[in-house]
């Protein structure tokens, strides 16, 4: 059953608790996230962004709980409300070098450093000691409880996907289009007849294809 507007007004109520003080302030606050720790292939992205007080965006969620149709739509109506905002890529070699936390760490830093606009107060999901010249406040399960962070996933998200998707006419063996990168048995079982491509982390994949890695 569809959500009502009442109901999608109440639940963006909700979702805003964390960052209505912060507006009732003047303060130039964004919500960041990252897409991409867990898959087996691919890079992590981060996104950083403000988005005015009002009008809310309906429908803005954890991009989890958002189908793709409607990270879609939400997708360019984010960017298009956006005051500021900005994304971070950081590539699989870079993972296998400096491990996933440090490289999340790393996109932050980025998609921090592409913003226009730089905000005051940064509403990070989870993760703490982010090397960037603004306040922090790590917020754990931040995507599902704070909507400049939900905000933020959603961009990660289909920036990343899109990504993932071009990759697939490129390396058309591991299913990139369905799996995202993400461990799934087929992906995992074209890892282990074909071997790693170039996208594939090769710290997380040893497990599936051994020495060849």
């Amino acid at each position: 059953m569809a959500r009502t507007k009442e109901a999608e007004a109440r639940r963006l109520l909700e979702m805003t608790q964390i960052e209505r003080p912060y507006w009732a302030q003047g303060a130039c606050i964004a919500g960041m996230d990252e897409v991409g720790r867990g898959p087996l292939a691919g890079p992590v992205v981060a996104a950083c962004i403000v988005l005015p007080e009002e009008p809310l965006l309906e429908y803005v969620n954890d991009s989890k709980k958002v189908s793709p149709a409607r990270r879609q739509k939400l997708y360019p109506a984010l960017l298009g409300a956006a005051l500021s905002y900005g994304v971070g890529w950081v590539a699989p070699q870079v993972i296998d070098t400096i491990n996933i936390l440090q490289a999340t760490k790393l996109a932050f830093a980025k998609a921090y450093a592409a913003m226009a606009v730089k905000p005051e107060l940064v509403l990070i999901d989870a993760v703490q000691g982010v090397n960037i010249p603004a306040r922090q406040r790590a917020i754990v399960h931040g995507d599902a409880l704070s909507y400049l962070i939900a905000a933020a996933s959603i961009v990660a998200k289909v920036e990343r996907d899109a990504y993932m998707t071009e990759m697939d006419a490129q390396y058309p063996q591991y299913g990139f289009a369905q799996n995202k990168g993400y461990g799934t048995a087929r992906h995992i079982a074209a890892l282990r007849e074909h071997g790693p491509c170039p996208l594939h982390r090769r710290s997380f994949i040893t497990h599936f294809v051994g020495a060849r890695a």
